[in-house]
């Protein structure tokens, strides 16, 4: 099984932490949506022999989209894929976008889940990050869909300058009030070449605070491992049967393709990713040609990819799949490599399975990047 992104390169506005690749001058739309399409039918080969079982439209801003352009694009995946007969398919969307009749659409529509990008359910927070939506926008948008979607999932951030316990707490609450099935929550970020960055610098906005993040974190988990969800990586969560589909993939290491620019592809064996500016992408597919690098994987690189992922997920890093797959010199160096974080208590290995604590989640990147190999000399 294999899966389908196409990255919406749109934006209504540029919230300030962001740094994927967007603009949010829609003059281009319609060409591109043409160019989406090519870019499928150029890359029909590649899972000719497998069936698709994820679609998931990211961003961008895929909501900005009219119905009947996500159905074009729908259209052009089931005429050049083989698409299981029950796929998920995934649509990242902004409050702001979801009308009682963009919702009805959808829901007529194939998209079967949604992706809301909440954030915050109050307006200071929202302000601060430059959303396009409010907090009104943010409730009536959920009590809307849930009215037509049973597989919703909303994005919230925590760390935010000025925002306190109490008030996340709220947000959490405010959350679990809709009965959602998913949550996907991650820390405010300071990315270079960011607005939020640039803010920060110059004193506009404080700097985000790690200990008040940790905090926040783990009140979530807490709290929603108390209302019956399962972390199964470290930023979300989810009911049963409900954990996505589309990102469980990408954990567990399945070839996924991906459309449009800047969108990444991997085959199990190389990754590839298109170029990352509009008018380049959509020059280049005119030419029936694809705008992509490629860089072939060595074995150290599969190895570190299967640490940072795998250990972020409840299924774990498998210690056979270790020595199967890369063999006793990888194996013997990441049982020397974890032994402190096993004496600490912050990793836990039970059998085959080495997974993080409870108490060393937050610290999971960088755990994991201690347990990653250098690059070897001979390595293949």
């Amino acid at each position: 099984m294999a899966g389908i992104y196409i990255h919406i390169p749109f934006c209504k506005q540029a919230c300030f932490y962001c740094d994927f690749h967007f603009s949010t001058n829609m003059a281009k739309k319609d060409t591109m949506i043409w160019s989406l399409e090519q870019e499928l039918l150029l890359r029909k080969e590649v899972f000719h022999n497998e069936q698709i079982e994820t679609i998931y439209f990211g961003g961008g801003t895929p909501s900005v989209l009219q119905i009947t352009e996500i159905e074009r694009l729908l259209d052009s995946v089931y005429r050049n894929y083989k698409v299981i007969a029950s796929p998920e398919i995934t649509l990242e969307a902004n409050p702001d976008d979801l009308s009682v009749i963009k919702i009805k659409q959808l829901s007529d529509s194939s998209i079967n889940r949604l992706s809301i990008g909440i954030q915050s359910f109050f307006d200071e927070d929202l302000k601060l990050m430059n959303r396009a939506h409010n907090a009104d926008e943010a409730h009536i948008c959920l009590s809307e869909a849930r009215k037509h979607f049973d597989n919703i999932s909303i994005d919230l951030i925590y760390g935010i300058p000025g925002l306190t316990n109490t008030r996340w707490e709220e947000n959490i609450t405010k959350a679990l009030s809709y009965s959602l099935p998913h949550l996907s929550s991650y820390a405010l970020t300071v990315e270079p070449k960011t607005a939020l960055k640039a803010l920060i610098k110059k004193g506009v906005i404080p700097d985000v605070n790690d200990e008040t993040a940790q905090q926040q974190f783990y009140m979530l988990l807490d709290q929603l491992e108390g209302e019956g969800y399962l972390n199964y990586e470290i930023s979300n969560f989810g009911k049963e049967g409900y954990f996505s589909r589309n990102n469980t993939a990408y954990w567990l290491g399945k070839r996924y393709l991906g459309i449009g620019p800047s969108a990444h592809s991997y085959d199990g064996n190389k990754r590839s990713w298109n170029i990352n500016n509009n008018s380049k992408y959509i020059k280049s597919i005119s030419q029936k040609a694809l705008p992509m690098e490629e860089e072939l994987l060595t074995k150290t690189d599969r190895y570190n990819e299967y640490i940072m992922t795998a250990l972020r997920t409840i299924w774990g890093v498998s210690l056979n799949r270790i020595k199967t797959v890369f063999g006793d010199r990888y194996y013997k160096y990441l049982l020397q490599q974890s032994n402190k974080y096993l004496n600490q208590e912050l990793l836990l290995l039970d059998g085959d399975k080495l997974t993080v604590a409870k108490k060393g989640k937050f610290l999971c990147d960088g755990i994991a990047s201690d347990l990653f190999m250098i690059k070897l000399k001979r390595d293949s």
